[in-house]
């Protein structure tokens, strides 16, 4: 393994407080639906900020998540989405995200380890991140961007609805992926 220091591997890295709110940050999910099919949806409301080190694994990412703000493009899957069925956006309003560290990946990518709370409950989720830059902003300013993908079991969350005749209407697996774009506040 060579011995520079990590932040040579992110170009025009830089540590500071950076945010971003939803015009900023893409939460898209997908999941099997009927068995036959795929739904995929996002959610339009969030709330990141990535609070990065001198050194990246020094680093701390929390997020924040508007249950209700979910969008698959169907108002009454969204509405059944919301419910109690699933994901009982007026007893669980929001999901969030802490992590726990951040490690280094063998091709250049990153690994954010951290807890994520949905439904009630709270889980270990690793994010496998990949830096698309530092930079500046359209508008001025600094910028980081970077995308990241995992997959949770819905029932690990306590989210196990059925249909009336008892069988599977959403697959267990949820793939998840992000884009953000968070700016630098300090």
């Amino acid at each position: 393994m060579s011995s520079a220091p990590a932040t040579a591997t992110i170009p025009g890295y830089q540590a500071g407080t950076w945010k971003a709110g939803p015009e900023d940050c893409e939460v898209a999910f997908s999941v099997r639906f009927l068995t036959v099919g795929t739904v995929h949806g996002r959610f339009t409301g969030c709330s990141i900020t990535l609070a990065t080190s001198e050194e990246p694994q020094g680093s701390a990412l929390t997020a924040s998540i508007d249950v209700a703000s979910i969008d698959t493009g169907n108002d009454k899957r969204d509405t059944h989405l919301r419910s109690a069925d699933y994901l009982d956006a007026e007893s669980h309003p929001a999901m969030g995200y802490r992590s726990t560290g951040i490690r280094p990946r063998d091709d250049g990518g990153w690994t954010v380890d951290g807890e994520l709370s949905l439904h009630g409950v709270t889980r270990k989720v690793s994010l496998a991140v990949d830096v698309n830059g530092f930079g500046p902003g359209p508008a001025g300013g600094r910028r980081a961007a970077f995308t990241a993908t995992a997959q949770i079991d819905r029932r690990d969350f306590g989210i196990t609805a059925r249909t009336d005749g008892g069988g599977v209407l959403v697959g267990n697996k949820v793939s998840i992926s992000l884009a953000i774009q968070a700016v630098l506040h300090h």
